[in-house]
């Protein structure tokens, strides 16, 4: 297996768990998406692709419905998506990706749980060297599909890691060739369970339990606060 797909795998965010926190940032998602590219899913493939995610999730359909008339009134807040990047403790780098409508509040917020934990926030773009940013695509197998045929096809869309079970079939791509990578899907048939993009370390650092615990911390702090959407970070998970 990729090391894309060994990364995600053993990438473990709790917040995950709790519906009410998933569907809150499906939710933002679908606000900042509704108002970039309009409430019509035929002709916004981003609320497409958030609408797919919702569905994933178990996510209400009339919960969807809900956010996304939401999101056209007027008075609907308007989230702006921030990336901070920084080090934890040990030097373990940390990327939050927060969606904000008080970006004074967050980055305040933010700043605060580094230094709290033994890290510090640095500049925008500082650790983007050490994450390669990348588009996740499920599908849906088909009877009698061709892997490597299909994986074939796909490089041509920037396509560079395909990883299958028999549930499900994970695409992984450039985070700029997410558009073509969806567009080519849906222009061949292929169902989309969900699609999201990653931050995928190019290397893992191994820490003890006692730094693992201190690192782990300063996650949770993050994971704990709304405005933040995703964290990724560089170290090693625990082996089982």
């Amino acid at each position: 297996m990729g090391r894309a797909f060994e990364y995600r795998k053993a990438r473990k965010l709790k917040r995950w768990g709790n519906m009410s926190r998933t569907f809150t940032r499906i939710g933002k998602e679908i606000t900042i998406a509704v108002k970039a590219g309009g409430p019509d899913a035929s002709t916004n493939p981003r609320l497409r692709a958030l609408m797919q995610n919702a569905k994933a999730a178990n996510m209400p359909k009339d919960t969807v419905e809900r956010a996304i008339k939401k999101a056209t009134d007027k008075d609907a807040g308007d989230y702006k998506e921030i990336v901070y990047e920084g080090y934890g403790p040990h030097g373990i780098a940390i990327v939050v990706e927060a969606a904000t409508d008080n970006n004074t509040r967050t980055v305040a917020n933010v700043r605060s749980y580094f230094n709290k934990h033994g890290g510090n926030l640095g500049t925008q773009g500082s650790l983007s060297f050490l994450f390669e940013h990348k588009c996740v695509f499920k599908i849906k197998p088909v009877d009698g599909m061709d892997l490597e045929e299909l994986e074939l096809e796909l490089i041509d869309c920037g396509v560079d890691e395909v990883e299958a079970d028999e549930e499900e079939i994970v695409l992984y791509g450039a985070f700029e060739d997410y558009s073509h990578i969806q567009s080519f899907l849906e222009e061949n048939g292929y169902e989309i369970i969900s699609s999201e993009f990653e931050r995928i370390p190019n290397d893992l650092k191994d820490v003890t339990e006692e730094q693992r615990a201190a690192v782990e911390k300063l996650l949770e702090k993050f994971e704990d606060d709304e405005d933040v959407q995703n964290v990724f970070h560089n170290m090693k998970e625990a082996e089982e």
